[in-house]
């Protein structure tokens, strides 16, 4: 019986000490959580800042892209468009061989049709109250019966993409 008593003792005794060792051992691992999950919060933040800078990366590179084509198809389009302008003037003009000039028509056509298709398109004038952002006057008439700032005359039609004006359009205006 001394014996059983004994053991109970020693089994107390030891559940006692691991006990002291589990409670000492709580607060060691407490802190290891708490420094793993704020280390596990600084790479998640820093994983989100450099996710939205790659995406404002993204978006900046887009805008760049698309500034640099409008810029590349002005340039192209503003060489072209004395061609365009000469082929207009080839076909007003006149001839007695009416193939030709509708050969010259078709081509005209086709010119502007590529150029619709890029999204260049004439400045209207004839008719339009001068604007300094897209019309160029040249000259200026009086005349009782047009308005103000009307324009009456057009020498060369001007074009523009989109709110890019490539080439302005030179007008006579009436004061």
């Amino acid at each position: 019986m001394l014996e059983i008593m004994e053991e109970k003792e020693e089994k107390k005794i030891s559940e006692q000490e691991e006990n002291k060792k589990e409670k000492q051992n709580k607060p060691e691992e407490k802190d290891r959580l708490k420094a793993k999950q704020e280390e596990l919060d600084d790479v998640t933040d820093r994983y989100k800042r450099i996710l939205a800078e790659f995406e404002n990366y993204k978006k900046r590179s887009q805008k760049e892209r698309e500034n640099l084509y409008g810029s590349i198809l002005s340039e192209i389009v503003e060489t072209i468009l004395p061609v365009l302008d000469n082929l207009e003037n080839a076909a007003k003009a006149e001839t007695k061989d009416e193939e030709y000039k509708k050969g010259v028509e078709m081509v005209l056509k086709q010119l502007q049709d590529v150029l619709k298709a890029q999204g260049v398109e004439e400045i209207k004038a004839l008719g339009e109250t001068f604007d300094p952002e897209v019309h160029e006057a040249v000259s200026s008439i009086q005349d009782d019966t047009k308005g103000e700032k009307e324009i009456v005359q057009e020498y060369r039609k001007g074009y523009k993409t989109g709110s890019k004006v490539i080439r302005h359009s030179m007008v006579v205006v009436a004061n």
